[in-house]
């Protein structure tokens, strides 16, 4: 969830504007220094964002000896980490199924224990999340209110139920995830045409952009150092190449997310997507007396083409969703970052969900912005060290990143320092996700998967049954 692989563009004064995160983390944007030559260390990580600080994190709390340095193309918090929805959740892209698929060390499968393992770490990070800025004197404005998942429909409330019963299938109970009826839904958040939800406890609410800039500022207090404007060219074993030297260390972690595919060698290993959102004016206490969220809850819907909100700390509404298009190559320039179509149909799904916000003038956005997030090939995040090369890697969370950052922080933490532990022995530890295909297939495959949603749920709107073109394109979809 860092961007360590561009060439800087944007001057410090424009840092502050990428989205309401940057605008309201109470932080000085004003980059660090860049690297001034070449760099020895025990650990360069490749990237400032959530997975690379926590990762610098960790190794400088349980070794305060090792040099560590963490490079960054731009300032920290640039990328995803300072700009997404704000859901810090027990979220992981794969299934239980593909999880106790995945192989061990031993070619067993990991099976029914090592997917409920890796659950429990996620549910587990929400609140170790909330330990550590709490330790590190970090204002994230967290909330654990949880998420409810909204059904408006019939078709929705067929996969909300299908949901409930999968997950008790796996042997998860009422504490963990619970199917709601209307009245129950209503409790939580009032939305137009809602007929049931689920509800989880395992997600927080928080300021992203406090969150990562408060950990840049933690891990220099810890020693690191944070070399901000200095693009990473390369990686090789032992080596990083930047335009102002050369950085030799034992471990390299490539912590790159999203922009991945601008390192030579790496341009199929994922795919820039990008979420787009949006941000209201603080809302008057009326306005929320009708919305309902009054512990904070993020909340979402069963459709097929993801959408997510959260009510702020100051009282926005902020709520995002997927919709804009692949660009051929993997490309990822700020141009992309704000697409007005898909601003609008956020706003207007905005209004469907809550008419209150459309009444009269209708409520002001203040704010609207986007960024790419990181897809691997099999939708299954994945976090390593070959052991041979010192090569670290984290990645490919799907837009599931802020709680799993710190799952992958704490994972190579024992790696490094070559300790057996719980953590090192989840299914997604070792993962290698298949490469995406040559343009342009991956091109022409990812753009029909993103419409084929958007058409599935146009589909159930007039039927009211599940979606036909959802079944055809499932595989494309993860």
């Amino acid at each position: 969830m860092g961007c360590a692989l561009s060439a800087p563009a944007s001057p410090a004064e424009d840092y502050g504007s990428l989205s309401l995160w940057h605008a309201t983390a109470d932080d000085d944007w004003a980059p660090r220094a860049a690297l001034d030559g070449d760099l020895d260390v025990d650990v360069a990580v490749v990237g400032a964002g959530l997975t690379g600080l926590w990762t610098a994190h960790y190794l400088a709390e349980a070794d305060p000896a090792l040099r560590i340095a963490v490079l960054e193309a731009e300032v920290a918090g640039y990328g995803a980490s300072g700009r997404n929805g704000g859901w810090c959740s027990a979220l992981f892209p794969a299934s239980p199924g593909m999880l106790a698929a995945l192989p061990r060390a031993d070619g067993r499968p990991h099976g029914r224990e090592g997917a409920l393992a890796q659950h429990a770490a996620m549910r587990a990070s929400i609140d170790e999340v909330a330990r550590a800025a709490a330790g590190e004197g970090i204002e994230a404005q967290l909330a654990k209110g949880g998420t409810i998942t909204l059904a408006r429909g019939p078709a929705q409330l067929a996969r909300a139920r299908a949901e409930v019963a999968h997950a008790r299938a796996w042997g998860r109970h009422e504490d963990d995830l619970r199917l709601l009826d209307r009245a129950g839904a209503e409790e939580v958040v009032r939305a137009d045409g809602t007929v049931g939800a689920t509800y989880t406890p395992d997600c927080a609410a928080l300021h992203p952009a406090r969150l990562v800039r408060g950990l840049a500022r933690a891990v220099e207090r810890r020693g690191v150092r944070v070399l901000e404007r200095t693009p990473v060219t390369a990686i090789a074993p032992g080596r990083c190449t930047t335009p102002h030297g050369v950085v030799r260390a034992d471990v390299v972690v490539r912590a790159t997310e999203g922009y991945t595919p601008r390192l030579p060698g790496h341009e199929r290993d994922v795919v820039p997507v990008y979420s787009l959102v949006i941000a209201t004016e603080p809302l008057p206490d009326a306005v929320w007396d009708e919305i309902g969220l009054a512990r904070r809850e993020t909340f979402t819907d069963h459709r097929h083409l993801i959408v997510y909100g959260q009510r702020t700390a100051d009282g926005r509404l902020v709520f995002g969703g997927r919709g804009a298009p692949y660009h051929l190559g993997s490309a990822v320039r700020p141009g992309h970052d704000r697409d007005p179509r898909v601003h609008a149909r956020l706003l207007a799904t905005l209004h469907e969900l809550f008419p209150v916000l459309g009444r009269g003038a209708g409520v002001r956005v203040t704010h609207a912005w986007g960024g790419p997030l990181g897809i691997p090939r099999d939708w299954c995040a994945s976090v390593g060290l070959d052991r041979a090369s010192g090569l670290a890697w984290a990645g490919g969370y799907v837009g599931d990143g802020v709680a799993t950052t710190n799952l992958a922080g704490r994972t190579l933490r024992d790696l490094v320092l070559g300790h057996d532990t719980d953590l090192t022995g989840l299914p997604w530890v070792g993962h290698r996700s298949p490469r995406w295909e040559p343009e342009p297939l991956r091109w022409l495959g990812i753009n029909a998967g993103l419409r084929a949603t958007t058409l599935a749920d146009a589909e159930e709107s007039l039927t009211g049954r599940p979606s036909l073109v959802a079944r055809a394109v499932a595989p494309l979809l993860g």
